[in-house]
């Protein structure tokens, strides 16, 4: 049973919010790429869009959007994402990880692209008069 840790930064209020997605909508985001545009039902955001942006396994290891696959790999990176030179010209040889999310995978990295009707968070948090609605 695959459970990712979803990371969505509402870019119009610079606000973050941290949901934990699992179960067949935990599966349906597996195999998709960074820069892929799913939709928010599997997020509980009917309606949104949101956009993938990057994520990490458990151990850390930061995925590339220019790495193709999941499988983690070493690069000899200079100055770039998952590795920050301490003087000009290091380079160094770093684990990286795929540009696809797959079961190692811990934490998904999100931007909402396109909005729905509620906000974020009446999506999130639905009220007492709501819950007892349904």
């Amino acid at each position: 049973m695959v459970e990712f840790k979803a990371i969505i930064n509402d870019v119009k209020t610079g606000k973050s919010y941290n949901i934990a997605v699992s179960g067949h909508h935990a599966n349906s985001l597996i195999g998709k790429n960074i820069g892929e545009v799913v939709d928010g039902v599997f997020l509980g955001l009917p309606e949104y869009k949101v956009k993938i942006t990057g994520g990490s396994d458990g151990n850390g290891t930061p995925m590339r959007s220019d790495l193709p696959g999941n499988k983690r790999v070493r690069l000899l990176l200079s100055d770039s994402k998952g590795f920050h030179e301490k003087y000009p010209g290091q380079r160094k040889r770093t684990a990286i990880r795929g540009s696809a999310i797959s079961a190692e995978i811990v934490q998904v990295n999100m931007a909402v692209v396109e909005y729905g009707p509620k906000s974020i968070e009446e999506c999130l948090n639905p009220t007492e008069e709501e819950a007892s609605a349904e």
